[in-house]
């Protein structure tokens, strides 16, 4: 079992991927407004990865004799008005989640927690990819999207992404 330290973070990262899940949905919802569904559909693809990753921490903590506790999921409250404010806000969020994976990580490693640390190694390298994706989507809609033709293609090749669950087995 987990030092109680790391048990607590572990808890607390089920209720941030949760919220990282919500705040999707939210900018979701901004793009669907914008008439923007494929950049919408990304998003909501990107909220089923998070509450992946809320039942993926949840599922190490039960095989691992932790008390998960849900709480409430704060109101994403982000004030949202051009094409790229989600864009920037999911790179800030996805740094921010990263952080918080890179504490526990540390928490993990000072209770010498081993298998902790070997269930965080699949997050350390996944949020490389979510910083990368986000990245990747700030640039291409800065140097396309002012083109109303280069959002409209930018727009259909998100409306092709399609949901992968994760590939991390417990």
């Amino acid at each position: 079992m987990a030092e109680n330290r790391v048990a607590e973070l572990l808890d607390q990262q089920v209720n941030k991927e949760f919220y990282s899940a919500y705040l999707y949905l939210d900018f979701a919802n901004f793009y669907e407004e914008k008439g923007l569904k494929g950049y919408a559909n990304w998003f909501r693809i990107q909220a089923q990865e998070e509450r992946d990753h809320a039942l993926l921490f949840m599922q190490y903590m039960q095989q691992n004799d932790m008390k998960v506790t849900l709480r409430a999921i704060p109101e994403p409250g982000k004030e949202l008005h051009e094409i790229l404010d989600p864009l920037k806000e999911a790179l800030a969020h996805e740094q921010y989640v990263t952080s918080l994976i890179h504490d526990i990580y540390a928490e993990a490693q000072a209770a010498r927690d081993f298998r902790c640390m070997q269930f965080l190694d699949w997050f350390i390298k996944e949020q490389g990819e979510e910083e990368d994706n986000a990245r990747t989507n700030i640039q291409r809609t800065q140097l396309f999207g002012s083109d109303p033709k280069g959002l409209y293609m930018l727009d259909q090749e998100m409306q092709g992404r399609v949901y992968s669950a994760p590939s991390l087995v417990l």
